[in-house]
C-alpha cells in the first residue's frame, strides 16, 4: 500500500486554548453515526444508523437515513431520510419521493437521497449564529435521484440529480431537475461530444446509468451582504450546488429555476476564472452563513483527481476525466470577483511545492466548515482525517478516524460537522485535555529497541542537494 501500515488514530493533537471547542459527528465507514469529543471520546453512537451526511440538530437530534437500496439497480440511493431523539426513536421520516419495485424486491417508496439534505432554519447544516435548524417543524430540502433520458445530453440511460423541498408532512412542494438545465451550463462542443458518448457510466446497474453530473453537495444561501446590497443572484432562498464529475459550481434561483451563478466547467475563458484555478471534482462549496468570519464568500474543498468533460488529452485518451490533478485545496472566494480570499493547500500544510503536494490529498468525498472563531475545520476525508487550522493555517486539532475496514483498507469520512455543546443538554461539558503533538523521528512502536548506536562518517561536500552523506559503519567480529 502506498501509505504506512501502522499510525497513530483518534485525537492526534489538540491544543483547546486555539480550537473552537464542541462535538464533532461524523459516519464512521462501516458503523454508523458517531459523535466525539475533542479527546477523541465516543460520546454517542447510532450503528447502522448511516448519512450522506449524519447531522446533528439542537436537542440531541440525529438525522441520516435507515438502508441504502440494492446496488444492483441503484446508486448511492438512500430508502429513507430520518430524524431520530437521542434514545433512537424516529421522530421524522421521509420517503415518498418515488415508488420503486426493483426486481425480486419488495415494491416500497423511496427518497433516493444522496449527498445532502438542510433543515429549515439553518442554510448551510452546520452551526451559524442564530440560525439553528428546526427540530419539530419546518421544511427540508434535499438532493435526490430521478432516472430519465435526455438526447440533448446523451442516448444513453441517465441517473440525474434533483433537489425538492418537502413538508413536516412529508408532501413534496418543490422540484428542480437538473438535466433540464443543460444548455444554461456551458459546456463546449467537445464537452459536449465527450459526454454524450460517456455520461458517467455505471455499468452495474441494470443496464447501466450516466450519473453526468454527480450533484453532492446543496444548501441555501441564506441570508448575506450581497442580496441586502441589491444583488438577486444571491436571495436566500436560491440554492447553491456543486457536481463532482462536471466541475461545475453553480447557484439556481428559487422562484425561477434559472441557472443564475455559475464557476466551471471550464476555467480559462477569464482572466479571474484563470487565476482561480481549475476545480476539479469539489465537495461540499456553500456560502458561509451570516455571523460566520468571511461570511457571504464560498467555501469549497476542491479535491483535485480526476473529472471534466472535454477534449482528449496525454491523460485521458477519451476525453473523460480530461481535468487531472493528484492534490486537493480549500478554497474561500469572492463570488462576485473570484478573488481567493483564504485557501489551504499543500504549500500552506508546509510541504514542498511539487514534489510532496500529494500528502495533501483527497481524490473524492470532504468537506471544510467555517468556525465561529475563525479557524477552519476540514474534513481530508479519502484518508479518515478530520483538522481544524487556524486563519494562519496552524492546526490546533487533527482526528483519524479508527474505523476502518476488517482489511485495513479504508477508514473513510465522508464529511464531519462541529456543533457547539450546548446542542447536546443530555450530556455534561466534557473536559478538555490537550494533547501535545508527537515528534514522529522519536517515537517507536512498544517492544521496538533501538539498536546501539553505529559509527558515523561524514563525507565532506556533500551529495546532490548540499547535504552531507552519512556513512553507517557496521562493527564485524574482526572489528
Amino acid at each position: 500500500m502506498g501509505f504506512p501500515s501502522v499510525y497513530p488514530s483518534g485525537t492526534t493533537f489538540y491544543e483547546p486554548e486555539q480550537c473552537w471547542n464542541g462535538y464533532t459527528i461524523f459516519q464512521a465507514y462501516r458503523v454508523g453515526a458517531t459523535l466525539i469529543d475533542m479527546n477523541g471520546s465516543v460520546v454517542k453512537q447510532f450503528k447502522n444508523f448511516h448519512g450522506m451526511p449524519n447531522k446533528v440538530l439542537p436537542g440531541g437530534f440525529f438525522m441520516g437515513n435507515s438502508g441504502r437500496r440494492d446496488a444492483k439497480f441503484g446508486y448511492q440511493d438512500h430508502k429513507d431520510l430520518i430524524q431520530v431523539d437521542w434514545d433512537g426513536n424516529i421522530v421524522w421520516k421521509f420517503n415518498k419521493y418515488e415508488l420503486i419495485e426493483d426486481p425480486g424486491q419488495e415494491r416500497t417508496w423511496m427518497a433516493r437521497q444522496h449527498h445532502d439534505f438542510q433543515r429549515e432554519g439553518n442554510p448551510v447544516g452546520y452551526y451559524a449564529p442564530g440560525m439553528e435548524p428546526f427540530v419539530d417543524k419546518g421544511n427540508t430540502l434535499i438532493l435526490s435521484h430521478k432516472n430519465l433520458t435526455n438526447p440533448k445530453i446523451s442516448d444513453k440511460p441517465l441517473l440525474d440529480d434533483t433537489i425538492i423541498e418537502v413538508t413536516w408532512n412529508g408532501e413534496v412542494i418543490w422540484e428542480w431537475v437538473c438535466s433540464d438545465h443543460f444548455s444554461e451550463m456551458g459546456f463546449s462542443e467537445e464537452a459536449k461530444n465527450t459526454l454524450a458518448r460517456h455520461p458517467n457510466m455505471h455499468k452495474e446497474i441494470g443496464e447501466g446509468m450516466g450519473d453526468w453530473m454527480h450533484m453532492n453537495s446543496m444548501s441555501a444561501l441564506g441570508p448575506n451582504k450581497w442580496y441586502d446590497i441589491g444583488d438577486g443572484r444571491f436571495h436566500p432562498d436560491n440554492i447553491i450546488w456543486c457536481g463532482r464529475q462536471t466541475n461545475i459550481t453553480a447557484i439556481t434561483d428559487k422562484n425561477t429555476g434559472k441557472i443564475v451563478w455559475q464557476v466551471g466547467p471550464e476555467f480559462t475563458v477569464t482572466r479571474a476564472l484563470r487565476k482561480l484555478g481549475q476545480i476539479i471534482g469539489q465537495h461540499h462549496a456553500h456560502m458561509i452563513p451570516k455571523g460566520l468570519p468571511g461570511e457571504g464568500n464560498i467555501l469549497v474543498f476542491d479535491n483535485g483527481g480526476w473529472a471534466g468533460y472535454g477534449a482528449p488529452n496525454p491523460g485521458s485518451i477519451t476525453g473523460f476525466n480530461n481535468a487531472l490533478r493528484d492534490f486537493s485545496r480549500v478554497l474561500e472566494f469572492d463570488p462576485v470577483t473570484l478573488e481567493v480570499v483564504w485557501k489551504y493547500t499543500p504549500i500552506e500544510a508546509g510541504f514542498e511545492e511539487l514534489a510532496d503536494n500529494y500528502k495533501f490529498y483527497s481524490g473524492y468525498i470532504s468537506s471544510a466548515q467555517r468556525l465561529p472563531n475563525g479557524n477552519t475545520m476540514i474534513t481530508e476525508g479519502a484518508n479518515g482525517r478530520i483538522f481544524e487550522v487556524t486563519p494562519e493555517h496552524e492546526i490546533t486539532w487533527e482526528y483519524i478516524s479508527p474505523y476502518f475496514e476488517n482489511n485495513m483498507s479504508s477508514n473513510l469520512v465522508y464529511r464531519a460537522y462541529r456543533v457547539p455543546y450546548e446542542w447536546i443538554p443530555q450530556l455534561e461539558r466534557p473536559e478538555e485535555k490537550s494533547v501535545r503533538r508527537l515528534d514522529s523521528s522519536q517515537f517507536r512502536v512498544p517492544g521496538n529497541k533501538e539498536k546501539e548506536p553505529c559509527n558515523v562518517s561524514v563525507f565532506e561536500g556533500g551529495d546532490e542537494y548540499g547535504q552531507g552523506v552519512q556513512l553507517c559503519v557496521i562493527p564485524t567480529e574482526d572489528d
